[in-house]
């Protein structure tokens, strides 16, 4: 007999979970069904164990730098399986939580592919391959995204690796090639530079992390470089032989094409969306370009059936996909939550130094013909930063010259994903330059920078 509930959720990601949660807190009878771990890419894959990592090279570049903070000690060495092992074990500590959550919620999890089987039934198959019908008064598809691959650099696990492979390599490269400088490429290319591997990145467009303002990029690009990495822009991998024990990339550039040589060639060229096998074309429910199709509460053209996350239009992220996961179940529930405003996303990547930005870039200011003012502090100038040691980079920030509405803001620095979510609110509730300049920011911190920029946005700043 099949099983009965208010809302099934196909996917236990950030989008997937959070959902899940809120519809319980909401009185609805919940599963989720999950294909693998609770908690999705994200938190066993993505986000959460990446962190991990991140956080040991950063530490093994303290102790490399000790002697800068007055501190003498002995020469230090990467255990790489241990730091992957602490990356794992962190990972499965938040996927035990999700499991708290779940039971706490009186969520059922259903391991097992979930799909849809008509108006109101999910057909569940679990590892043995034994099929169950669930039956839902309301639909969730949140089944997230995976490595994208390009037919030309094609993912064999081994020495053509995406994310996950390089989140659990059984020994150190001395080598690698970071095709791509998004979030991952860039994290990743900090993480394996910073204990020591030797790390080019290849990069199509012109800039790295290329959705940035253009002064983080270059920023970056400077940082980068000084740190030891090779960075290629405006270039192609055209081909990989594999047939070595090396691996041999041909790579196109401007001045002709060049064959680089490392150990495993990392793919980081974006996402594609976990969209098949779902029972989407069987049910009916609208796609487009590997994205559902979705009004601004997330529901499909099918009755019954909402999509959230990566696999509907719109930013790929984590926090993203919780946000339009509340709203979906909220506007089930017959509450009136307000439609997400995907102008106001923060972005945050965690290299170092880190960056983070919300709203318009300068350029995207300008190309629409806005009257702007632009105010930038340089962490050169922050006690806080100077007495941190980590005097590399800024915080750039962008009014309405009329208004004074606070357009973006832009950083590059140590810690700065920490200080975006103060422009955030900022500017959900319409807080114009004058207003930041004139809140008074604790002093020392690196978050005073963004009051500083504002007021170097109006020529009131007081430390430059």
């Amino acid at each position: 007999m099949a099983s009965k509930y208010d809302l099934v959720v196909i996917g236990s990601g950030p989008g997937g979970y959070v959902a899940a949660i809120r519809a319980s807190q909401l009185g609805m009878k919940v599963a989720v069904i999950e294909r693998e771990a609770l908690g999705g890419i994200c938190l066993n894959w993505g986000c959460i164990p990446t962190k991990a990592l991140l956080k040991s090279a950063n530490v093994f570049e303290y102790i490399n730098h000790a002697a800068d903070y007055g501190i003498s000690i002995g020469e230090a060495s990467v255990d790489f399986g241990a730091v992957i092992k602490r990356s794992r074990g962190v990972a499965e500590g938040m996927s035990k939580g999700i499991q708290f959550l779940f039971r706490k919620n009186k969520i059922d999890a259903i391991m097992g592919t979930g799909k849809l089987a008509g108006k109101g039934k999910v057909e569940v198959t679990n590892a043995e391959g034994k099929k169950d019908i669930v039956e839902a008064g309301n639909i969730i598809l949140a089944t997230g995204a995976r490595s994208r691959e390009l037919p030309n650099l094609p993912i064999d696990g081994k020495k053509i690796i995406g994310y996950r492979q390089a989140m659990a390599l059984e020994k150190q490269p001395k080598s690698m090639i970071v095709v791509g400088s998004g979030a991952i490429g860039v994290e990743f290319a900090y993480f394996y530079n910073s204990i020591g591997t030797k790390v080019t990145i290849v990069e199509y467009l012109p800039n790295i992390v290329p959705v940035e303002d253009e002064e983080v990029s270059k920023q970056l690009e400077k940082s980068f470089k000084k740190a030891g990495i090779a960075i290629m822009t405006n270039a192609s991998v055209e081909s990989v032989d594999t047939s070595g024990d090396v691996c041999k990339a041909n790579v196109k550039t401007a001045k002709g094409e060049e064959i680089l040589e490392a150990d495993i060639v990392l793919s980081a060229v974006g996402i594609q969306t976990n969209l098949e096998n779902l029972g989407l074309e069987e049910t009916g429910v609208k796609t487009d370009r590997g994205r559902v199709l979705v009004d601004e509460y997330y529901k499909t053209n099918v009755d019954g059936v909402y999509a959230i996350g990566d696999i509907v239009p719109g930013p790929a992220l984590a926090h993203v996909a919780s946000a339009e996961g509340i709203i979906c179940v909220e506007k089930i529930a017959g509450h009136h939550p307000e439609p997400l405003n995907y102008g106001n996303i923060p972005g945050c990547t965690y290299c170092s130094p880190e960056v983070a930005s919300v709203g318009l870039t300068e350029k995207a200011a300008r190309e629409q013909g806005l009257d702007i003012k632009v105010g930038k502090f340089p962490f050169s100038a922050s006690g806080k930063a100077s007495a941190a040691g980590a005097k590399d980079g800024f915080v750039k920030v962008i009014f309405d010259a009329k208004y004074g509405e606070f357009l973006g803001a832009h950083m590059i620095g140590a810690n700065v994903t920490e200080m975006i979510a103060e422009v955030v609110v900022s500017r959900k509730l319409e807080t114009t330059g004058h207003e930041i300049i004139k809140s008074v920011h604790p002093h020392p911190t690196m978050s005073e920078a963004i009051m500083e920029a504002a007021a170097a946005a109006y020529d009131e700043v007081i430390h430059l």
